[in-house]
């Protein structure tokens, strides 16, 4: 494989420059977060995919609020519930109107009456994923929520995959047991199967699997040429290993991680999708697919006091910078 300078470099330009927007929001400013008019304008997802907003608040209320209460089926379910929607409302919605999601109260009738009611008035799918998969088994159902729901109580929980999830010896079996679903597809597969590795349930090194996404090849073929014989996933364990050596040649040196956390390959595989849509604007005339970034940036509503995985190791970090910054963490 060969990269592409010209462009491989605005990889690591946008993960420096993003996470300087991200400690700059930190470190309490309103405004001015950077001089790059298309960060400024379009929206971007943070470095790490557990910063995001969403992603905060299923590790923060879905799977490390009162934990004890839960078995580990009910764990893995409730992260499957609520990622499937990816919308923190929808689930908020669900557990004031059905109770505490687990898998003895999970009723798909009870829910898919409620959300067909929701949705006259309000989206209840989050459109930050394309939810692909083959439903054809499911056709009897008219709602594509009580598709999922109905998929999710049949594959999931009747053919015991919660189980073998939990008995998995790898994050690789953990997909392939995720892509058997037909509501899954590779991307999905590999999303899931990262959000429970977040819980106790689950615990395997994040650099031990990856699955590019088509945001991610997207931007992989930007910065790559002659691939040969080496896959995109191997483009993005390559750019891991050599992840310093390209700081220096293009001189983005000034990369603070999170709290002396590196980038993981889930990481890099996202940021090769948030380069796609960065060269979209920067160098329009690399068409590969889309044309457009869709999305504008706004500021977040609320601040959010955000938790990692702790199991991760750096939440203790977290509190000491807060009390010494003095502020309320945004994220965005």
């Amino acid at each position: 494989m060969k990269v592409k300078d010209e462009t491989f470099q605005h990889y690591f330009y946008f993960i420096q420059e993003r996470m300087n927007i991200f400690w700059k929001r930190y470190d309490g400013l309103q405004s001015n977060f950077t001089k790059d008019k298309i960060l400024a304008q379009h929206k971007f997802t943070n470095v790490y995919r557990a910063q995001d907003r969403v992603s905060q608040y299923l590790i923060n209320k879905v799977i490390y609020n009162q934990t004890e209460k839960f078995t580990e089926q009910d764990i893995l379910l409730r992260i499957l519930i609520f990622k499937i929607f990816n919308n923190i409302a929808t689930w908020e919605f669900l557990e004031r109107n059905v109770g505490t999601i687990r898998v003895s109260n999970f009723d798909t009738n009870r829910m898919s009456l409620l959300l067909k009611q929701r949705i006259i008035d309000q989206p209840i799918f989050n459109g930050a994923y394309m939810m692909t998969g083959s439903h054809h088994k499911y056709n009897m159902y008219s709602s594509k929520h009580e598709k999922w729901l109905k998929m999710v109580e049949h594959e999931f929980l009747k053919e015991k995959r919660v189980d073998k999830i939990i008995q998995a010896g790898s994050l690789e079996e953990i997909f392939n047991i995720l892509s058997e679903c037909s509501f899954l597809g590779g991307f999905l597969a590999y999303q899931y199967t990262v959000d429970f590795n977040y819980s106790e349930v689950i615990n395997f090194d994040e650099n031990n699997f990856v699955k590019a996404g088509i945001g991610s090849i997207r931007g992989i073929k930007k910065c790559f040429t002659q691939i040969g014989k080496y896959t995109f996933e191997d483009c993005i364990r390559y750019t891991q290993d050599n992840f310093s050596a390209y700081q220096v040649k293009y001189g983005f040196t000034e990369f603070k991680n999170l709290f002396g956390r590196e980038p993981k390959l889930i990481d890099l595989q996202n940021c090769f999708c948030e380069t796609d849509k960065y060269l979209r604007v920067k160098m329009p005339e690399l068409v590969i697919d889309n044309t457009r970034i869709k999305q504008k940036f706004s500021a977040p509503k609320s601040a959010i006091d955000f938790l990692f995985p702790p199991k991760w190791g750096i939440n203790d970090q977290i509190k000491q910078c807060t009390t010494k910054n003095s502020t309320e963490l945004i994220l965005f």
